[in-house]
């Protein structure tokens, strides 16, 4: 007597047919399983499915017809395939919203995004950056301001020692004519006063927006006596626009190569300077900054007090080929040297007043 099992794999026997709905209850056990394929341990295949694990054409789906009640052998079926990933919301593969989405569900060109990402991280980083700026700003050893530099040139003058203002010894490596070594020694320092009587009266007109806090003065002799130099630094009541506009006249306008906008002399009574006066005036420099509200400007002539008919600028005076007389005595490197050494010197001075009160 044949089994279920050999009933149902002979050629000449037909296979019961199918009911519409599958028991509810577990088919009886054949005295023989039949033979599992490789591919699906545990698995028994029903009448429909081919023995050689060849999937059905439809896929398991529950509550379909034909769907394997409780406590029937499950099923061949094909895993179900994931759903397309949404529109919005998290995305599945970076965790985050969806950066490459753009409105109505319509996917962003990889180019947009990629720039889009990069304008956010170039936004955030400017953003750090401006607020490290200001955590640095406030920091106690941060280089002061402009406006805090201004407010204490303002009161430097009377509390900066003279001899760090105007020292008793200056030298210029190389400031003489054809790069010759330069010194000049300190001869008279003049009392602080107003800015009148310090300037010819169209200087005067010209520095008058900028105002006048306070003028300091000294003069100066070279090495062997044979010239003067009076040096002002002049204190301005001005801001750092006032003097900017200022300088850049004096630029466009050369008006620091006008014979009749020459600063005045220091002649103290008593030494080498006490003849030098308007008419020994050979040659000058002035030189507006615009980091503090200051003024630096000299004037050089002969110890003698011999008369200088033709002055000349000291910018003019130190070009290569001048035949001038202030020229070829070199007052005009000594207006240039004196200037950008008291110039330093009052820069240095002022740093240290600006750390010692703050």
């Amino acid at each position: 007597m044949s089994t279920d099992a050999e009933q149902a794999h002979s050629p000449h026997s037909t296979p019961p047919p199918r009911p519409a709905h599958p028991p509810r209850t577990a088919p009886e056990r054949p005295s023989a399983p039949p033979p599992r394929p490789a591919n699906a341990p545990g698995f028994t295949p029903d009448p429909e499915t081919p023995v050689l694990g060849v999937r059905a054409k439809a896929p398991f789906s529950r509550g379909t017809a034909g769907a394997p009640g409780p406590g029937a052998p499950p099923r061949p079926s094909t895993p179900p395939r994931p759903a397309a990933p949404p529109r919005t919301g998290v995305s599945p593969r970076t965790g985050g919203l969806f950066a490459d989405v753009g409105p109505g569900g319509r996917r962003r060109p990889r180019s947009r995004t990629a720039a889009a990402a990069a304008s956010l991280v170039l936004g955030l980083g400017l953003l750090g950056g401006a607020a490290a700026g200001s955590w640095l700003g406030d920091d106690p050893g941060a280089p002061p301001s402009t406006a805090d530099t201004y407010a204490h040139a303002r009161s430097a003058w009377h509390s900066i020692p003279v001899d760090d203002l105007f020292p008793r010894t200056l030298r210029g490596k190389g400031e003489g004519p054809g790069g010759a070594d330069r010194a000049w020694t300190r001869i008279a320092v003049a009392p602080d006063s107003s800015c009148g009587g310090g300037f010819d009266p169209l200087l005067a007109k010209a520095l008058a927006p900028v105002g006048c806090k306070r003028l300091v003065r000294a003069t100066y002799t070279d090495a062997t006596s044979t010239s003067v130099t009076t040096v002002g630094v002049l204190i301005t009541t001005s801001g750092p626009g006032g003097m900017r506009t200022l300088r850049q006249r004096f630029v466009t306008e050369k008006l620091d190569e006008r014979t009749d906008l020459m600063p005045r002399t220091y002649a103290a009574k008593g030494t080498a300077a006490a003849g030098f006066g308007d008419d020994q005036r050979a040659s000058w420099r002035i030189r507006i900054l615009t980091d503090a509200p200051a003024v630096v400007y000299t004037v050089t002539g002969f110890a003698d007090g011999r008369e200088v008919t033709d002055p000349q600028s000291a910018g003019e005076a130190t070009q290569r080929g001048a035949t001038s007389a202030p020229a070829q005595s070199g007052l005009g490197n000594d207006a240039r040297g004196i200037a950008d050494a008291i110039e330093a010197g009052f820069r240095r001075a002022l740093a240290t007043f600006t750390e010692t009160t703050s």
